[in-house]
């Protein structure tokens, strides 16, 4: 027999035998991911309060600044809305945490379907909400102050901001103007960490939840198309007169 055959079966075998050897530990594998993958999906009926728990906890969200609180009321209701069918996109959800300062990186971008946190950065509530805490907001158009509430995002366009996302808000009486009132996601350069440093927070705008510069056309473009985003505060008007909320 000729020595490359000699070398090819050889070769063979000891593929087999390593074949062999590490199958069994790679379907091993597999199936703890397989485990822990499943683990993370949301139940087929209302989310239950591990599921919550076990998602927070995986993303490390307290050690980024998302109060538990928060995150709660923003699955349970994204949950309702995509049973109601009013998000379409179930990948994601964005929280925008308006009982933090803006001094702290409050806007929290999750991806859902690869458990993971995008985003953790800065965002803008309305120059009338507040200095640093947001904390009055309205629904009314020329009130300039920010609308708390679940909201799905829609389309882009260029306007007077440059790249912009169009947001509806799904709340009546608390949200629901956001579009007459031009409540858009957009970049402003007084989302500036220069301006924590020089006043202690950041600039304010007109109600709309705006976002740095640099970090304005990667976000937009990961939430668009009818995501879910959700403005948080622990206003007791809101949390007791959300019909999504005490859905």
């Amino acid at each position: 027999m000729p020595v490359t055959i000699h070398k090819k079966i050889s070769v063979f075998l000891s593929c087999l035998v390593f074949f062999i050897l590490i199958f069994p530990l790679v379907s091993a594998n597999k199936k703890s991911f397989d485990i822990v993958e499943t683990a993370l999906q949301p139940p087929m009926n209302e989310p239950s309060e591990n599921y919550s728990n076990m998602l927070y906890d995986s993303l490390n969200l307290n050690s980024v600044g998302l109060s538990k609180q928060a995150f709660d009321h923003a699955i349970k209701g994204f949950d309702y809305l995509i049973k109601t069918g009013e998000i379409k996109n179930d990948n994601i959800i964005s929280i925008a945490d308006f009982s933090l300062p803006s001094s702290a990186k409050r806007l929290f971008v999750i991806d859902l379907s690869k458990v993971e946190l995008v985003f953790n950065t800065y965002v803008a509530h309305g120059v009338n909400s507040g200095k640093s805490i947001a904390k009055n907001f309205s629904n009314k158009p020329e009130s300039n102050k920010s609308s708390l509430g679940f909201y799905e995002t829609s389309n882009t366009y260029i306007g007077g901001h440059g790249y912009s996302l169009r947001i509806d808000g799904l709340e009546k009486g608390i949200n629901d103007n956001a579009n007459r009132r031009n409540i858009v996601i957009h970049g402003a350069a007084y989302v500036s960490e220069k301006l924590i440093q020089s006043q202690g927070y950041i600039g304010r705008s007109w109600g709309c939840p705006a976002l740095s510069e640099k970090l304005s056309r990667p976000i937009i473009d990961k939430i668009k198309d009818g995501t879910c985003l959700f403005i948080y505060s622990k206003d007791k008007a809101y949390l007791q007169g959300s019909a999504i909320i005490n859905a």
